[in-house]
């Protein structure tokens, strides 16, 4: 049997965890709650880049690194890649398929940060779920706008600004009420193509509201891709 390091962060790789015994190890970066349901071994923190993960994995005598992070997770994909690449480990990736716009969506996407803030100019209730990266731009919040914030834990906002810590996945009645309650009318989001945080988009979709779409990055070919979660099992 080999043994596996699974890179956690979506919940799809919560899934793959569950089916992993004691000798396998799941590693999470440390945000979020840790599941306490799992027989294989959690392990909570970073890695000390791709030379540090390539030392743990010959440390650990780990066989199969499998990187199940989030789609914009960057970082840790380039380092999984590297990694693998300086051990000859091989490196499973679960890439998620990104959402595809619908006849009625208006969906913009946009580049990064700066492009982002040009094209929210015209609106007045945009409601971010980028998770916490806004909060470093809450003072340059516009005086016509008030910004609504999903993370994953809440945290203080400002004047003009909420934060609201809530966790997937997220029910369409729910979407339904906060998009009413706080009048939203932009929608700013991650192409993350996760079911748990789509009905969102179904929301927007209804009430006409534009979505700024953050682009999808580029992520690092590895030894194997997968998209479903059953897809990569059936092959372990």
């Amino acid at each position: 049997m080999k043994r596996i390091l699974l890179l956690g962060g979506i919940t799809e790789a919560l899934a793959i965890a569950r089916t992993l015994g004691p000798e396998h190890v799941y590693s999470l970066a440390g945000i979020g709650r840790v599941p306490s349901d799992l027989k294989c071994q959690v392990r909570v923190g970073g890695f000390g880049g791709a030379e540090g993960l390539a030392a743990y994995l010959l440390g650990e005598s780990i066989d199969l690194l499998i990187d199940a992070t989030h789609p914009y997770a960057t970082q840790i994909s380039a380092n999984a890649a590297r990694a693998s690449q300086l051990t000859g480990v091989p490196c499973w990736a679960l890439r998620r398929p990104a959402w595809q716009a619908q006849a009625a969506d208006d969906w913009r996407e946009v580049a990064g940060w700066a492009e982002l803030i040009e094209a929210l100019r015209p609106f007045r209730r945009p409601l971010f779920t980028l998770g916490r990266e806004p909060l470093a731009h809450l003072d340059e919040i516009p005086a016509h706008q008030f910004w609504t914030l999903r993370a994953l834990e809440a945290c203080p906002g400002n004047e003009r600004c909420e934060v609201i810590g809530a966790r997937g996945p997220f029910q369409l009645e729910d979407e339904r009420a906060l998009f009413e309650r706080r009048q939203i009318d932009v929608l700013i989001s991650k192409n993350s193509g996760s079911a748990a945080t789509e009905p969102k988009l179904q929301v927007a979709r209804e009430r006409g509201v534009a979505v700024l779409i953050l682009g999808r990055p580029q992520l690092p070919d590895v030894s194997r891709h997968f998209s479903t979660v059953q897809a990569l099992l059936h092959a372990l």
